[in-house]
């Protein structure tokens, strides 16, 4: 489903420096194993209007310094933290509460001030703490001026409650069922069973509360902590959801909303995993073939697009059923490591680059006939990524599965997803039917709640940014919000590649962004950028 704009140039979501943080971005329940008792039949709108600030009383936010950053970072000292107490389970306001880390970054013209830009990067499972200083160093004045930015580690995540299931693998990329050398998903249905018992065992049923709806409920409580009659809201990825779900809970109280990098609310989340993205894959993986395809002099990977598919494609069978150990990292690289890879580095023009090397380094080393360079790229690429004190190693792997599986019930027959798996596989064989293949939330179990039905119309205060080739959240789900959105919105298409619109070399997107964000004026219709210059 998505990834994050991070201040790292390589980051990987749930474990090793990589391209961007992952998406899945996006994304991507017969005997319920997962975490607890049955859902009571609460239905989204019965606690809609509930938020922190209503359950909890007047909560106000103490600004401090934030938490401990991992070696080697630094953060402005601009930015400070504090944290909310917001009720788990929205339904029994007065039980058990949570912590939610919320950071700030103040306008330096109050008198210019119109309120504040909220800012969630997606994931799903991102920490949003750092958002509003990396978000800050691509802003013009226009924005900066009015608005204090606002960063928030959402319910579970990073500071924030932090939940694990003490996975064994605790990276993201681990949960992507990859299918076995030759198909068979048997594999993919004991460790989807396991990795749901495991937190069935551990977590328990209060993580079917850390779901998309109560994070949109603890944002609200955010708003009101913060004295403020509507907030306005910046999602990518991930966060277009959630922006899209506080929206239809929180109408009265949403101003301006950039949504980037856009999941199918009809969609989540089997089906905009099974739908999308293999076709997300197919659109955008012509761009690195046609860098390495310029460089096959030295990379030697074929002359033309089909040419490096073809290398590709290869590659991946061959490490599928022989992976080859990679020099000075603790695990071996496969067909699913590269596909990852392969996806991480595919979120970002800048990194394509670096991905035709990578495939080349990858391809000498399933020959056993790696050179220096080929080394120097294996470093880069698997580079340990440091890690902030007092969060789980699983913690994101772990919220990933608690949101994907918690926000909307999953199919649970073993046999379809086996029959979806072999159709995909033939149909997009990029992804090598990993998208309809069994993931963990087959064996969850029933959400809290329904899924919240995201509401069509109301104010006309929405910018949708979508590029064509997007390989997290393809155009088609783009195109499917701004379809459940209606009138409320204005779509942006861009012709680019990659993950993120804006500052990716369209004026004309950042235009449209930046006159709304500054003046609150959207574009009078729906419009396609082509003036995109890469950096």
């Amino acid at each position: 489903m998505t990834t994050t704009r991070s201040s790292a140039k390589y980051g990987f979501p749930g474990g090793r420096r990589l391209a961007a943080a992952l998406l899945v971005s996006t994304v991507a329940g017969t005997a319920l194993v997962a975490c607890g008792a049955d859902a009571q039949g609460a239905q989204p709108d019965q606690v809609a209007g509930k938020s922190a600030g209503e359950t909890a009383g007047d909560a106000k936010i103490t600004w401090g310094r934030c938490p401990a950053l991992a070696k080697g970072q630094t953060r402005s000292p601009h930015l400070t933290c504090g944290t909310l107490k917001v009720p788990l389970d929205y339904q029994h306001p007065g039980g058990t509460e949570i912590d939610v880390a919320v950071s700030r970054l103040s306008t330096a013209k109050p008198g210019k001030r119109r309120g504040v830009l909220l800012l969630n990067p997606g994931g799903p499972a991102l920490g949003g703490l750092d958002m509003p200083e990396t978000m800050a160093s691509t802003l013009p004045k226009t924005v900066l001026d009015r608005y204090d930015l606002i960063g928030f580690d959402p319910r579970g995540v990073e500071h924030s409650t932090p939940q694990s299931c003490g996975l064994d693998d605790p990276s993201v990329s681990g949960l992507f069922p990859y299918p076995a050398a030759d198909g068979s998903i048997t594999k993919n249905v004991a460790l989807a069973k396991a990795d749901a018992r495991q937190c069935a065992d551990t977590v328990g049923k209060n993580l079917r509360y850390y779901n998309t709806a109560n994070t949109a409920r603890d944002m609200d409580g955010i708003r009101q902590a913060l004295g403020e009659k509507k907030i306005s809201y910046w999602g990518q990825s991930y966060g277009t959801y959630l922006g899209a779900v506080y929206r239809s809970l929180f109408q009265d109280h949403t101003d301006r909303m950039i949504l980037e990098g856009n999941v199918d609310p009809t969609k989540v989340w089997a089906d905009q995993v099974a739908d999308t993205w293999g076709k997300g894959m197919a659109d955008r993986f012509p761009d690195a073939a046609r860098v390495a395809a310029a460089q096959d002099s030295t990379l030697k990977l074929g002359t033309s697009v089909a040419q490096v598919t073809h290398t590709y494609l290869t590659l991946a069978d061959r490490l599928d059923r022989t992976p080859a150990a990679i020099p000075g990292a603790a695990v071996s690289l496969d067909g699913a490591l590269l596909r990852n890879m392969t996806y991480a580095l595919l979120l970002h023009n800048d990194t394509l680059p670096v991905l035709a090397k990578f495939w080349k380094a990858a391809d000498d080393l399933s020959h056993d006939s790696t050179t220096a360079a080929d080394t120097a790229v294996l470093k880069e690429v698997f580079a340990d990524t440091p890690t902030s004190p007092g969060i789980p190693a699983d913690n994101q792997a772990t919220m990933f599965m608690a949101l994907t599986c918690g926000d909307a019930e999953w199919p649970h027959d073993v046999d379809g997803y086996a029959t979806r798996t072999t159709a995909d596989r033939e149909k997009w064989p990029l992804t090598a039917g990993m998208p309809a293949n069994i993931w963990a939330c087959a064996f969850w179990n029933k959400p809290a709640e329904a899924a919240v039905k995201v509401v069509k119309g109301g104010p006309r205060n929405t910018l949708i940014l979508q590029n064509r080739r997007d390989n997290a959240t393809p155009w088609e789900s783009g195109v499917g919000l701004h379809r459940t959105l209606g009138d409320g919105s204005v779509f942006v298409g861009v012709d680019n590649g990659g993950h993120y619109v804006y500052d990716e070399g369209s004026a004309c997107a950042d235009k449209a962004t930046v006159g709304f964000l500054a003046t609150g004026h959207l574009p009078d219709k729906d419009l396609y950028c082509t003036d995109v210059i890469q950096k």
